[in-house]
C-alpha cells in the first residue's frame, strides 16, 4: 500500500479563521468565519467562497483539537496539517478517475465495448476498495487543530 507521507506531498497547512463556541477535554467547537480557504483575492485563487455562500446557508461548526487552550469567544486560526487535504483530493478524485479509465481501456482491449463498460465498473470497485483500506489504515489521519489565537474577547 502506498505511503501518503507529507514529504511526498509537501504543502503548507490549510488555515481558516474561526470563533470558539465551546471547549471540552482538549477539543473546541468552532464556527468558521467566512468561507473557502481565504485566498480568493490572491492570483490563482479559485473563488470557492462564492459557492460556500450559496450552498452553506447554516453556520459551519467543527470539533477541532485545542492544545493551546483557546477560550470560548476567542477568534482563532484553525489549521489542517500540511498535505492532508491534497491526500484526500488524490484519493477521492484522482484514484477513482484513473481506475475507471484504466479499467475501461483494459476491458475494451480484451472484449470490446461491453468489456469497456465492465472494466470501468470493475476499476471503480477496486478504487473504492482501495480508498476504504487507506481510510481504515489511518494513513490519511490529520485532524484539524487551533494553530493560534488571533483575538480574545475581554471578560466584563
Amino acid at each position: 500500500m502506498s505511503d501518503f507521507s507529507d514529504s511526498a506531498f509537501s504543502a503548507p497547512p490549510v488555515t481558516q479563521a474561526a470563533r470558539v463556541l465551546r471547549v471540552d477535554a482538549g477539543y473546541a467547537l468552532v464556527e468558521v468565519v467566512g468561507g473557502g480557504c481565504g485566498r480568493c483575492h490572491e492570483a490563482g485563487g479559485c473563488g470557492s467562497v462564492h459557492l460556500t455562500r450559496v450552498f452553506c446557508l447554516r453556520p459551519r461548526r467543527y470539533r477541532v483539537q485545542n492544545q493551546i487552550g483557546a477560550p470560548v469567544g476567542a477568534q482563532v486560526t484553525v489549521a489542517l496539517p500540511a498535505g492532508v487535504l491534497r491526500r484526500h483530493v488524490y484519493l477521492a478524485y484522482v484514484l477513482p478517475l484513473l481506475a475507471l479509465m484504466g479499467g475501461a481501456l483494459l476491458g475494451d482491449a480484451a472484449a470490446g465495448e461491453a468489456g469497456a463498460a465492465a472494466g470501468a465498473v470493475f476499476g471503480l470497485a477496486i478504487a473504492w476498495w482501495w480508498m476504504a483500506r487507506c481510510v481504515a489504515s489511518g494513513k490519511l489521519a490529520g485532524e484539524p487543530y487551533i494553530a493560534s489565537i488571533e483575538f480574545q474577547e475581554e471578560k466584563t
